[in-house]
């Protein structure tokens, strides 16, 4: 449930009231102040009043503060106008005229100057006016002052007081509304509606989060045998693999309430506000135990306490209070406390040791069987057509995560929507890949001649480099339409078995290679460069960069790390650990690999000249092509005639049919004793145990199975 529904309904009470309050006491305000609404007030110069005075146009003046009230004598108005001036002239009341012939009854006032005039007195009394003042009424003058001064007064404490504990219900720490109530949103199962069914491809991570769970129900046989509860754990990964999701799964999981805040909301302008947000959560999360408090992105008040914290008490004083409430609470009323960063390497040591965060779990990019898993989990409401192979989907998105998979079937399934169609088909999906990485075609972009076969020469280069290197990935798609993502055509490469983060370098050269292979196509072609080739220079420069800097594969510094990494689970990046001399070494050394690869790809481009030349040939004329068309090209047979939409450059793909498995499950640990074969004299016949089992061939029929007949 939430508790701040009710109360925010009381909040927008309250401040209708006190706007219907407002507008009262306004209209009553100015009905007391409007004495006279019933006629119109003409309003005369003092000069012009005196000169009447003089006229003897006067009947009688009613003295109030602040102004004089004239009754003229009767048959005398039409000589009193004469002395006021035209309606063209008038510019101190230029409604007067209309006012005198509105046909209601009509009030002359004038104001007395400010300095006091001694001799209107006698000129009144010469020329028989009868002058005399109101009676002061004192309610009247204490109700004008009250209503003038006091009510903005009141008003204005109303509207602070409503924006303090607007938020907050009940107050706050310190008497300041809730500027230190911690704002936390409670679940509990009902609400969050996830649990482990949702999540998929963090298999490592549910299973430590399961013991968790079982914590939160049965404590009592932990403590039984004396073990002390896990206070938290900390889940550590890239954006986008589901450590927000996984939090809430648990919560569901475990039917336990579910305090969800982000580190940022701790941090305040006002010094120790941050500090009694902690204490106000740790403490509504003990009366509602058992419990897991999330708090997200705990990075934000948990960096290291050094000098780079730029001397920020309120930070550092939260921190220390969440410390200090990490130590105090008691883990068997059952309150476990997760916490999410994407940058574990800012974190302050203190705030990692065990008895705090006890746990560290990993939530990293998911592999083959886990992309499958999650991509069926994202599926699971998507109407899918027959011809959809998941599995070849989850080969294709190569280190994704758990969102990107997400988007990619929305993506999917708003394309079907647009094409008119109630199913998703593969041909969406895949589309719908192609779009998250190049971006949507630009149907208007118009190329001359020349950059068209210019871009083909570009991307065929690409292609014909990755198709003759031995360690490159397959070329699935050439293509020369313009995409929005800035190019004006790209090579996908798709990898058709499941790569883990290591590589060999030769692979790696085979990288930079395919990279350098549009700028040599350029080069050996049509004899020019281009700014096209700035993103591939880019990526092949960071690649060959590591290899020297981070992997120790090159000559000049061997295993020599120059560089540690700064940022593991964000961009990756690096900074540099060694001397501007050895920088500079380090320089050459990333040029001498990259003109070594750029060397090979050239000589790729020359050998296959010809070959090149058919396949842009065919390029220009269908503007996308698959792997397999290339090859056919290359091979001499027609193109037409290859049916896969998504054909490869690869030969023998991998076969896709079947269920994946995590690679993990197909490895065995046996502790029993291997013996060594034993040996068999000539003559006697083997062991029936070591006879080969009925069905399995023995290493030597493998052996001959694998030789050609002749």
């Amino acid at each position: 449930m939430k508790p701040n529904k009710g109360n925010n309904k009381k909040n927008i009470l309250g401040l209708v009231s006190l706007i219907l309050w407002a507008l009262a006491l306004t209209m009553l305000f100015r009905s007391c102040t409007s004495s006279y609404s019933s006629a119109n007030e003409v309003q005369v110069d003092y000069s012009v009043f005196r000169q009447w005075v003089v006229a003897e146009l006067v009947e009688s003046v009613d003295m109030d503060s602040g102004r004089y009230v004239i009754t003229l004598k009767e048959g005398c108005e039409e000589q009193a106008r004469t002395y006021l001036p035209p309606p063209e002239e008038e510019s101190g009341n230029p409604f007067s005229w209309l006012a005198m012939n509105s046909g209601k009854e009509t009030l002359y006032v004038t104001t007395p100057p400010p300095v006091s005039d001694l001799e209107i007195i006698s000129l009144m009394d010469r020329h028989g006016v009868d002058f005399h003042t109101k009676p002061v009424d004192g309610s009247t003058q204490i109700l004008y002052l009250v209503l003038s001064y006091l009510l903005p007064v009141v008003i204005m404490v109303g509207a602070m007081m409503f924006l303090f504990r607007g938020v907050g219900g009940k107050g706050g720490i310190g008497g300041i509304g809730s500027v230190g109530k911690a704002n936390a949103k409670v679940y509990v199962e009902k609400q969050t509606g996830v649990t482990f069914r949702d999540v998929a491809g963090q298999d490592e991570a549910k299973e430590s989060l399961q013991e968790i769970i079982d914590i939160l129900h049965n404590p009592q046989k932990y403590t039984e045998i004396g073990a002390k509860l896990p206070k938290g754990a900390l889940l550590v990964g890239p954006p986008g693999t589901g450590k927000t999701l996984l939090a809430k799964a648990v919560a569901g999981e475990a039917n336990v309430p579910f305090f969800s805040i982000s580190g940022s909301d701790f941090v305040e302008m006002f010094v120790g506000v941050g500090a009694s947000r902690v204490r106000d959560l740790f403490k509504e999360a003990s009366k509602m135990a058992p419990c897991i408090i999330f708090i997200d992105e705990i990075d934000t008040i948990g960096k290291s306490r050094d000098n780079r914290m730029g001397g920020n008490d309120e930070r550092e004083q939260t921190l220390n209070q969440l410390l200090a409430e990490l130590d105090g609470f008691d883990p068997g009323k059952g309150v476990i406390v997760l916490g999410a960063t994407n940058r574990p390497e800012v974190l302050d040591k203190a705030l990692l040791r065990p008895g705090r965060f006890d746990r560290r779990i990993t939530i990293d990019r998911p592999n083959l069987a886990g992309r499958l898993a999650t991509l069926q989990v994202h599926t699971r409401n998507i109407r899918l057509g027959e011809d959809v192979d998941l599995k070849k989907i989850a080969l294709a998105t190569a280190g994704t995560v758990g969102a990107d998979l997400a988007n990619l079937v929305n993506e999917a399934a708003l394309r079907a929507v647009r094409k008119g169609r109630r199913l998703v088909t593969q041909e969406d999906l895949l589309a719908s890949f192609e779009f998250v990485i190049a971006g949507s075609e630009k149907k208007n972009s118009v190329l001359t001649e020349f950059e068209r076969r210019l871009v083909a020469y570009h991307e065929v280069g690409h292609a014909m480099v990755a198709y003759k290197q031995k360690n490159a990935e397959p070329v699935q798609k050439i293509t020369i339409v313009p995409h929005t993502e800035g190019s004006l055509g790209y090579t996908l490469l798709m990898p058709e078995e499941d790569k883990t983060n290591l590589r060999t370098r030769e692979e790696l050269m085979a990288k930079i290679a395919v990279s350098m292979g549009g700028r040599a196509a350029e080069e050996v072609v049509l004899d020019t460069m281009t700014n096209g080739a700035s993103q591939d220079i880019q990526e092949a420069t960071n690649i060959a960069r590591n290899m020297v800097a981070m992997y120790g594969m090159s000559e000049e510094f061997g295993m020599m790390a120059l560089g540690s990494v700064r940022n593991q689970y964000l961009d990756g990046g690096y900074g540099l650990d060694c001397a501007q001399d050895t920088a500079a070494v380090m320089d050459k050394a990333v040029k001498a690999i990259l003109d070594v690869c750029y060397k090979a790809a050239v000589e790729v481009i020359q050998a296959n000249r010809e070959d090149m030349d058919r396949v842009v040939a065919y390029l220009l004329e269908k503007e996308t092509i698959t792997g397999g068309e290339m090859v056919a090209i290359i091979e001499g047979r027609d193109p037409a005639l290859v049916e896969d939409a998504y054909a490869s450059t690869r030969s023998n793909p991998v076969a896709l049919s079947g269920d994946i498995e995590p690679p993990a499950r197909a490895i065995h640990i046996v502790s029993e004793e291997v013996k060594p074969p034993v040996s068999v004299p000539e003559g006697e016949e083997k062991p029936a145990n070591d006879a080969p089992s009925e069905g399995k061939p023995d290493q030597a029929d493998r052996d001959a199975g694998d030789k050609p007949e002749k």
